[in-house]
């Protein structure tokens, strides 16, 4: 693996990872309640990942050009299975630290509420108080939480179903219109745009179906509704479907980035 596809596999990595860890923002928001001031500190990290994101595309794309100039496609398929497998690599991560990243988010949330500025929170982040306060919020999934994923007889299994196909859909979605250039390099540059193609029907799933949902949940722990142990349940089978969605996506690509030259090749 070269560099720019290092820098692409830990880019991609960390924008995943972040997505996972923003299932635990709204029960942060729960159990403060504070909800908006959550997000509001989360979109810190929002930041982070769309940077990430904002140099992934034109890394990638150099590597595509270098690629195709050395002609160089034999190993193409290989290296965006492994970009995809940093999404799975990244998830992971991000579900094994959400148990502490909930510890010190519902800190920082505590104490915006005191300073009212996100500056001095980040510099207290780095004093010796704050670093303190980090150690001691260190923790690792408790096995309880694979116990307990046996008892998810009431979640609502079609949701989770189309969550894991929206995830496979948007993890594979990019790579597969930059995968897309091998077969036709041609017209790379039409097909570097047709990610919309796969990544469309997935943000329309998600919009109408999914974020709804799992909004009205939180209103309904909110209101004392619904149990804060159900939704827990759920974050924990959203993060596992998410993970199972980034697996998927490996099966997706190749018949994405030929969906796309197909697409290309009519306009």
């Amino acid at each position: 693996m070269d560099n720019h596809l290092l820098l692409v596999f830990i880019f991609t990595a960390t924008v995943h990872c972040i997505s996972t860890l923003a299932y635990a923002v709204r029960l942060v928001g729960i159990k403060t309640g504070k909800l908006a001031v959550s997000f509001a500190l989360f979109n810190v990290l929002v930041l982070i990942s769309r940077t990430a994101n904002s140099f992934q595309g034109p890394l990638l794309a150099k590597k595509i050009e270098m690629d195709l100039a050395s002609n160089q496609l034999i190993q193409a398929g290989g290296q965006f299975q492994w970009l995809i497998m940093a999404a799975s690599v990244g998830t992971l991560v991000g579900a094994m630290l959400i148990p502490t990243f909930q510890g010190i988010f519902a800190r920082l949330v505590i104490r915006f509420n005191i300073e009212r500025s996100i500056p001095r929170i980040l510099i207290h982040g780095f004093s010796k108080a704050g670093i303190k306060q980090i150690r001691s919020n260190l923790k690792i999934p408790s096995h309880r939480v694979f116990h307990q994923f046996r008892t998810f007889k009431a979640l609502p299994k079609r949701l989770l179903l189309l969550h894991t196909i929206t995830v496979s859909l948007l993890t594979a979605g990019v790579f597969a219109a930059l995968y897309a250039a091998y077969f036709n390099p041609d017209l790379r540059v039409t097909c570097s745009n047709l990610s919309p193609v796969i990544n469309g029907f997935a943000t329309i799933m998600l919009v109408i179906f999914v974020d709804p949902y799992f909004s009205l949940l939180t209103d309904d722990v909110f209101e004392g509704k619904q149990s804060l142990q159900f939704y827990y349940q759920c974050v924990i089978a959203m993060v596992v479907t998410r993970f199972i969605g980034t697996l998927l996506a490996q099966a997706i690509l190749y018949p994405a980035a030929r969906l796309i030259v197909f697409v290309a090749e009519q306009l």
